[in-house]
């Protein structure tokens, strides 16, 4: 970037522009998920949604692309050389208790949100971590703790306020630019950079959740626990949200004693109901002889504590895809990643979260977002020492190809990580119809693809699917 270009940049800006070597440079553009790092021509810290217009103007006028990031959780394609807008200070937050709704700015994360509803009796459909940024999650469709019971977070999305390619602020919603509206939903930051949103709130104060462990000391246990919570998922009402997680720890000094070189079965539930009810269904998981058992009525606002995400910053490869119904097979092959008796790691973690539900329902708001028909999502995460990079990439690919009979194929956008930014595992995320639609809109809105470092869906000007 030209000495002129810098002092003209900087001229633009009300917050910080940042430029390689500034004290704030390498904390502007760090973020949760260490696995990708960042090398940007500059950062903008915004600091209002004139200075996200500005930024998103000078990039397109210097021929630069654009990146955004708010937490950086959902880090994927290195931005090196673009404009990088960071908007962890746009913190706008008001919530209207009379007509359920919260207005919420970019950089917020929904621990604060949260925090803000339940003064009024109210929460957001948040998912399982108070850490992640709002905006993100929204945009990727947000797969909630109560997916089963209100659907995707988009399907409660009321208006975005986004610039985009051609530096103009807009707000849309189902009345105003509705194809923008949808497409941005699921979509990602593929059509602009969002800088505020207006959700709705739900009226609850209470959940009734927690987790169940069980510690498996040979691949017949931890196949009748797996086994035995398929089988309790299929009898449940749309109001128990449910997912098990299998993990096998290393022998390592750095866990503590009780986890070294051992195997868990997890499984956490969120039922929206009576708490009476809600423990006469969790009972036949009670029944298994869990060594940790926290299910229990609880604030709204301490439902992200059921899962216990981690807070700070990691180093892991994350992966993720859509399953069909799990037989006893998959059974098998799935509790032989928490073997006892397999030799050290590196293990993944893997998540089977129900589906279903209101999330097989048409939304209210439509949006680029579906399970695409699939019974489960699967979530895993490989811990990636720098030393052992490519044998931890190695571990998620075999993961993955071992439970290719169950995959459906599908993944869901919002968890597209640095291993899916290839144009096949973005078309992955959206039915081909859907596909087909954003990559006309993005042919509309941003033609230049001044926002391609993202899980990018290039144009499209004829309605056929754009191949790499």
């Amino acid at each position: 970037m030209r000495i002129n270009d810098v002092v003209s940049l900087g001229a633009r800006i009300r917050g910080r522009t940042l430029f390689p070597g500034d004290e704030g440079f390498e904390e502007a553009c760090s973020g949760w998920l260490l696995t990708v790092e960042h090398r940007p021509a500059a950062v903008v810290v915004a600091a209002d949604a004139d200075d996200v217009a500005a930024a998103v103007r000078f990039a397109a006028q210097v021929g630069r692309p654009v990146a955004v990031q708010s937490t950086g959780h959902g880090k994927s394609v290195p931005a090196d050389g673009a404009v990088f807008i960071a908007t962890g200070e746009l913190r706008e937050l008001s919530v209207d208790p009379r007509a359920g709704t919260a207005r919420i700015g970019a950089g917020l994360r929904w621990g604060e949100v949260l925090t803000a509803a339940a003064e009024h009796g109210l929460a957001p459909l948040c998912g399982s971590s108070g850490q992640v940024g709002v905006m993100g999650y929204l945009t990727g469709g947000g797969l909630p703790l109560a997916a089963r019971t209100y659907g995707f977070a988009a399907d409660h999305v009321r208006s975005l306020d986004l610039v985009t390619a051609d530096g103009l602020l807009r707000t849309v919603s189902p009345a105003q630019e509705p194809d923008l509206f949808w497409a941005v939903r699921g979509g990602k930051s593929n059509f602009g950079v969002v800088v505020a949103a207006e959700i709705e709130l739900l009226p609850l104060r209470t959940v009734y959740g927690g987790e169940l462990r069980y510690p498996v000391e040979d691949r017949r246990r931890a196949a009748h626990v797996l086994g035995s919570y398929l089988a309790w998922v299929k009898e449940q009402p749309e109001e128990m949200s449910s997912s098990v997680t299998l993990l096998r720890f290393p022998d390592v000094p750095q866990l503590p004693e009780e986890f070294r070189d051992r195997s868990f079965v997890q499984v956490r539930v969120v039922y929206l109901g009576e708490e009476e009810r809600g423990g006469r269904l969790v009972e036949p998981l009670r029944a298994l002889g869990p060594d940790k058992d926290t299910c229990d009525a609880r604030p709204y606002t301490q439902i992200t504590e059921i899962y216990q995400d981690p807070k700070n910053p990691v180093m892991a490869h994350l992966r993720s895809a859509l399953l069909h119904e799990l037989d006893d097979e998959a059974v098998e092959e799935l509790v032989s990643f928490i073997d006892p008796s397999a030799a050290g790691g590196p293990f993944p973690g893997i998540e089977l979260r129900h589906l279903g539900g209101a999330l097989n329902r048409p939304p209210g708001r439509p949006h680029a977002v579906s399970t695409q028909g699939a019974a489960f999502h699967l979530w895993m995460r490989v811990p990636a020492p720098a030393e052992q990079a490519e044998a931890v990439r190695k571990v998620a690919d075999e993961a993955l190809e071992r439970l290719q009979r169950w995959d459906t194929g599908a993944v869901l956008p919002g968890f597209l990580f640095d291993h899916d930014s290839a144009p096949e595992r973005v078309r992955r995320a959206y039915s081909e119809e859907d596909y087909r639609r954003l990559a006309m809109l993005k042919a509309k809105y941003d033609p230049t693809q001044l926002f391609r470092i993202n899980h990018n869906i290039p144009p499209s000007g004829n309605g056929e699917r754009t191949r790499s």
